[in-house]
């Protein structure tokens, strides 16, 4: 007897073909869609884990030894999660956002924290280390030669290119024989195994080191003249590039009234601990300080302050100036040219497209030096081709003129081609519809291409817009800022708040890291309250043409 069945039974559904629901457990058909891992893929596995054990240790010896406890914490921590993540099958989607999200914290979300850590202090020249290295470089550039001092037979040398390395001193104590290295940091004895000396008592070579001969040596005399080696009694210092000496120094720290005394003078400087410097009675301030937080000095300076308030609100206008000038005119060339070339009237479209992208394929930096030399009022191809004497960069209106020219060279044919796309993508129904409706081609463009256009680009021209807000390049390698007015070189006419933020940190009147940062958080403000309502716009729109 037979009996029938309103379904196929377990046994004669087809291998794979479950129905939901079907009782099959969930791990094993999860278990089931995962790919074997390949030896390929295992290898590639362990060797950026093993990468990544690596860097962990390495990071890990310098935090110990500075007792950075919670950044040794964090790396332990990160290491153990990347080890996690990536030893075990779960959490897919954290395996491809984790690296990208950990790039973006190093590269993106660190640089500005530390930026803004930055601006609150008064790091810069002077004030770059902790008050204990402010006594020890304080006392060490006091030390003089006094009778009775040591001599040492002397030898220049440095761990990396004798040109750029880190310079030592290796002395050679003609009392004891005793050789030793001496930089920044100290002096250390070397074993006598370790160098060879000569029978006047130079040393010729040391294990390690690469011995400077005399040219190299006297190519760096400055530096050789301005290096202290720190010792218990005072501090070791070159007399010549043979021979050197240790000196006592003459101003001396005293912890009871935390203050330096100079023992020739007699002058006192007291410990200022607002500004981080030594302050006499007079008001004279030591020149070597320490790191020190100063709330919102910086911030305030650069807004109250009339030498840096005055320079830095001129900069922001025409900030403004360049950067809407430089897309605003290569966004409309570009488009005018991609325009033309999009007719179907128009022959030759490829061979043009080829010669407009010619300056989009150059180098940007020499292009730069190029049209700089081209602007020159004597020789520059501007002047003699044109039969015109213009001061292109020593008047202030006819230097922007030409940066802005500059930039227009540069910058259209990226115009060009993203616009190129974008017209590729409109459909010529919609504008020949227009047509047939009567509209003019200019009414059609106006009502049809540009606002499509516009949608498409729009987060191309806001990234153009923040890009040309920090352009140094075109200002740099240009005009390097100028022209500059007679009573402030630190700031010219052509200077973007990008340039005037690295003259104020690099200038030659000494590094002002703290309140170069507090200028870079407020350009940092700016563009990023630009982009917001640029975007915030942007949506609108495409709501509208959507």
């Amino acid at each position: 007897m037979s009996t029938s069945l309103s379904g196929p039974g377990p046994a004669t559904r087809t291998p794979g073909r479950e129905p939901v629901g079907s009782g099959l457990p969930r791990a094993s058909q999860g278990a089931r869609n995962l790919a074997p891992i390949t030896a390929a893929g295992l290898l590639v596995k362990v060797v950026l884990l093993g990468l990544v054990a690596g860097i962990a240790v390495w990071a890990a010896f310098p935090l110990v030894e500075a007792e950075q406890w919670t950044g040794l914490a964090i790396l332990a921590v990160t290491t153990a999660g990347l080890f996690y993540l990536y030893l075990t099958r779960r959490h897919v989607p954290a395996k491809y956002l984790v690296p990208g999200t950990l790039f973006l914290i190093a590269f993106q979300v660190f640089p500005v924290l530390y930026t803004a850590s930055t601006a609150f202090t008064n790091f810069g020249d002077g004030h770059r280390g902790s008050k204990d290295d402010a006594i020890v470089a304080i006392q060490s550039s006091s030390v003089k030669q006094v009778p009775g001092s040591t001599e040492y037979s002397l030898s220049i040398a440095t761990k990396g290119d004798p040109a750029t390395g880190p310079l030592v001193f290796l002395l050679s104590d003609p009392k004891t024989n005793q050789v030793s290295a001496g930089d920044a940091d100290g002096l250390r004895s070397l074993d006598a195994g370790d160098v060879t000396v000569a029978p006047g008592g130079k040393v010729t070579a040391a294990d390690g080191y690469t011995v400077l001969n005399f040219g190299q040596a006297s190519v760096r005399s400055k530096e050789i003249t301005d290096l202290v080696v720190p010792t218990s009694g005072g501090a070791i210092r070159s007399n010549g590039l043979s021979r050197a000496y240790e000196g006592k120094a003459v101003r001396a720290y005293d912890a009871g009234c935390d203050c330096v005394t100079d023992s020739e003078t007699g002058k006192t400087w007291t410990a200022d601990g607002a500004t981080g410097s030594f302050v006499a009675a007079d008001g004279e301030r030591l020149a070597q300080g320490w790191r020190v937080n100063v709330g919102l000095k910086n911030f305030s300076r650069v807004l109250t302050d009339p030498n840096i308030a005055g320079p830095f609100f001129g900069t922001l206008l025409w900030n403004f100036a360049f950067a809407l000038g430089s897309t605003g005119l290569t966004f409309v060339l570009g488009m005018a040219i991609a325009l033309a070339l999009h007719s179907p009237r128009m022959r030759g479209t490829n061979l043009y497209r080829v010669l407009l992208i010619l300056p989009y394929a150059m180098p940007s930096f020499a292009m730069l030096l190029v049209w700089r030399d081209m602007f020159n009022t004597d020789f520059g191809l501007v002047n003699n081709l044109f039969g015109l004497g213009v001061d292109w960069f020593g008047e202030t209106w006819s230097a922007r003129a030409a940066v802005l020219l500059v930039q227009l060279w540069l910058g259209y044919p990226y115009m060009f081609l993203v616009t190129t796309g974008a017209l590729q993508a409109i459909p010529r129904e919609l504008t020949e519809s227009t047509s047939v409706d009567g509209a003019s081609p200019w009414q059609s463009f106006r009502a049809v291409t540009l606002p499509l256009l516009l949608v498409a680009l729009s987060p191309l021209l806001i990234a153009s817009f923040a890009y040309n807000f920090n352009n140094i390049n075109a200002i740099w390698l240009t005009t390097a800022g100028g022209p500059f007015p007679a009573d402030n070189p630190r700031n010219g006419a052509t200077d973007l708040l990008i340039t005037y933020t690295y003259r104020l940190a690099f200038g030659a009147q000494g590094a002002e890291y703290g309140t170069a940062a507090a200028v870079s958080i407020f350009i940092f403000a700016i563009v990023a309250t630009v982009s917001a309502i640029s975007f915030r716009r942007t949506r609108k729109q495409e709501e509208v043409y959507s």
